[in-house]
């Protein structure tokens, strides 16, 4: 927008254009004002902090002479899915009002201004990855012939493949868990005269609970890297804000790594993808530190608050907004709390799971102050 034709010193407020006048406070050039040294370092103390805690529970599950103790893979996993509830509502949503919002320069001027536009790209953002992760959920289902929650367990030993139609409602259900179960069994499994290959009926298993998880949770590290991408561009490039916003974003994307690792370390990847928990959680670990070094070498043409930036960061974060949103109220409390039939019905456990939950929406709630 241009406020070429506006006067910020003579301004009749009973004439002016609401919009000039919210344009002339709310946008600003570029904020940059040194600490160059404090800001090449939070590349690194970033670097090293957001991958070691991605990669903390991918570890625990995955190299087991580590023996990690139950409570602390729980708390790990809950905690983080509390970050990610929080980061949608709060380090996401709430800033895409603050950039192309109804009382924001963008919200303001043109077609911004006819629709309150941070929700509604949140809605469509959550019915499309609704109807991704069903699309591919019902073609994984067809695909196996079974559904994520029932399996018969005694057709596919007997047969090698799951019931059809109303035989798939069994008593015995297969989850991740089942998996190191059956493959304590021997080699072969007999019933009268048909014999299934245990181990490849664990890896056709595997390779059904992988393709059902993997989509949710790409579409999930998506939403969290598009928002690490924006604020670390901010961090490199940002005024007399940097001194308080470095150590809450060391925090901030700590924890949400921790959402990311735990999130990944329940997915049953196959052998030949063992690669990728690694690749995943050094993408991620890698985003933020990248970007706070482009933000540095744009960092006295750049800026954050400009108009065309407002409208970019507003966009993708609403986006994001609606998959963390979708992902954190569907395949974090849904999906652990509600619907899982392999649900713990310890009360101690139950508790120190939706405590962990809340502790992680809490703190990551607190840090949204500054960051």
């Amino acid at each position: 927008m241009s406020n070429s034709t506006f006067d910020p010193q003579n301004v009749d407020l009973d004439t002016a254009d609401p919009a000039q006048v919210v344009c002339y406070i709310q946008l600003t050039g570029n904020d940059y004002n040194g600490q160059l040294g404090a800001r090449i370092s939070s590349v690194f103390v970033i670097l090293f902090c957001s991958t070691f805690f991605t990669f903390f529970p991918v570890v625990s599950v995955h190299v087991k002479r580590l023996k990690m103790p139950l409570y602390v893979y729980m708390f790990a996993r809950y905690f983080g899915a509390g970050v990610i509830i929080a980061t949608a509502f709060i380090h996401l949503l709430d800033p895409a009002y603050a950039e192309i919002g109804p009382d924001t320069c963008v919200g303001m001027t043109g077609n911004w201004a006819v629709y309150s536009w941070p929700p509604a790209i949140a809605l469509v953002s959550l019915m499309l990855i609704f109807l991704m992760e069903f699309a591919a959920e019902r073609y994984v289902e067809v695909k196996y012939g079974f559904s994520h929650v029932d399996v018969d367990t005694e057709a596919l030993i007997t047969s090698g493949a799951p019931n059809d139609g109303a035989e798939q409602q069994a008593d015995t259900h297969i989850h991740g868990d089942d998996i190191g179960t059956l493959g304590t069994s021997p080699e072969k499994s007999s019933k009268g005269d048909a014999t299934v290959d245990v181990e490849a009926l664990k890896e056709n298993i595997n390779s059904y609970l992988f393709k059902e998880q993997i989509a949710a949770f790409l579409i999930l590290e998506f939403g969290v890297i598009v928002h690490s991408v924006i604020i670390g561009l901010n961090l490199g490039v940002v005024g007399e804000e940097f001194t308080t916003l470095y150590p809450v974003l060391v925090f901030h994307q700590s924890f949400e790594g921790l959402g990311i690792g735990a999130r990944m370390s329940a997915i049953p990847f196959p052998k030949k993808y063992n690669y990728l928990p690694w690749l995943l959680c050094s993408l991620y670990g890698l985003t933020t530190p990248i970007s706070i070094a482009i933000g540095l070498g744009v960092r006295t043409t750049y800026s954050s608050g400009s108009y065309t930036a407002n409208v970019v960061s507003g966009i993708l974060d609403s986006i994001s907004a609606g998959i963390l949103i979708y992902t954190g109220a569907v395949e974090m409390l849904a999906r652990d709390f509600l619907f899982n039939p392999r649900r713990t019905k310890d009360n101690k456990e139950l508790t120190f799971m939706i405590c962990c939950m809340l502790l992680g929406a809490g703190i990551m709630a607190l840090i949204g102050k500054w960051a």
